[in-house]
């Protein structure tokens, strides 16, 4: 049996890719915050686990560690948002954009280390903003753009495995979130996309089952932003 961890594993583009992974047979757990989570999957389990919170970090690490031997991908989607302007975000709001972003997947990457097998997979989720700045997220922006780096210079790390590490950089998707946006928002976003609307999560988990798939892509962010910014 092969095993997977995605974080943020239960909605979006986090739950599409852990049920791309189940079908392809692997048992994938999945982190997840908010309201308990009691639907029932084959081959899934879901773990409540903050990850603002070190102490939640670690036993997620600990449970996985004491039900499987080995991980063969792990996908780093999880990510947080505190949408104030730059002179309104406080001291604790950047401290918890970055740990759930950035602090948290390096510290399961580095646990979990010793027991990725050669010819595993390991993902991250970057986002488009972390490329081009965007109104009123400057510190998401920034939480991404060091995911970016992060997933670069874990390449060295794994060099000569055969396991390979890319991050999946989307513009605007459908998830959820995005949904809730006024209508008006949404139509800004929308000509600024050569496509004219937003990416479909399918259409975004299509890059990851790619980076799965081929053993030779590697250090790469990959974006899938329809041509965003386009003009």
């Amino acid at each position: 049996m092969k095993y997977a961890v995605v974080t943020g594993g239960t909605s979006g583009i986090g739950l599409g890719v852990a049920n791309m992974l189940r079908e392809k047979g692997y048992y994938v757990f999945a982190t997840y915050v908010g309201p308990d989570f009691t639907e029932k999957m084959e081959n899934f389990e879901a773990v409540k686990t903050d990850q603002t919170s070190r102490e939640d970090v670690y036993r997620f690490i600990s449970y996985v560690k004491s039900k499987c031997d080995h991980v063969d991908c792990i996908v780093c989607n999880a990510g947080m948002t505190i949408r104030k302007s730059f002179v309104e975000t406080e001291d604790a709001d950047w401290d918890k954009m970055m740990e759930v972003a950035v602090n948290s997947h390096y510290i399961l990457i580095r646990e979990f280390f010793p027991i990725i097998p050669a010819n595993s997979r390991i993902l991250f989720t970057g986002s488009q903003m972390g490329l081009m700045p965007h109104a009123m997220v400057l510190s998401y922006g920034v939480t991404k753009a060091a995911v970016h780096a992060l997933a670069k210079n874990l390449v060295k790390e794994f060099e000569g495995t055969g396991t390979t590490v890319n991050a999946i950089v989307p513009g605007f998707v459908e998830t959820p979130w995005q949904k809730e946006k006024p209508e008006e928002i949404k139509q800004n976003i929308y000509k600024k996309t050569a496509i004219h609307r937003f990416a479909s999560v399918d259409e975004i988990v299509d890059a990851y089952r790619f980076c799965v798939d081929n053993s030779f892509v590697n250090g790469s962010l990959i974006e899938v932003n329809g041509g965003y910014s386009y003009k």
